[in-house]
């Protein structure tokens, strides 16, 4: 049972992986702070649902996008099971539809593109570097 049970309630925050440098995204705080910040450099967050295979799938495939050259760029992790009050607050600052999972790449205070599901992965990260 505790096999089984690892496989459908596992709601941990995912590591940290590979040249992907995250930054949990756990209070409505930070996101005052990553406006700021995209002011002076270009910042992603990444919506998971840890409950959903799909996303499983996709945040690796997201992680295996990144290579040594890009271990600075700043990129969020939300947990949107564990932190949905922040979810919401990311939806009304940035003005995206509320998808899962999801990424938002984040210049100037706003949201200049955003991509779920599949879609994530077929994105030129370095296009909006």
């Amino acid at each position: 049972m505790g096999l089984f049970n690892s496989f459908f309630t596992n709601t941990q925050q995912h590591p940290v992986k590979g040249n992907v440098n995250w930054i949990h995204l756990k209070n409505v705080d930070q996101i005052k702070q990553i406006r700021s910040l995209s002011k002076s450099e270009t910042v992603f967050i990444f919506k998971h649902s840890t409950r959903c295979g799909i996303s499983k799938m996709v945040i690796k495939r997201f992680e295996n996008m990144f290579d040594e050259s890009m271990n600075t760029i700043k990129v969020y992790y939300l947990d949107l099971l564990k932190y949905r009050d922040v979810s919401n607050e990311v939806v009304e600052t940035f003005k995206v539809i509320h998808q899962s999972p999801q990424l938002l790449i984040i210049k100037n205070e706003v949201s200049v593109f955003n991509a779920s599901h599949q879609d994530i992965t077929s994105i030129k990260l370095q296009d909006y570097l």
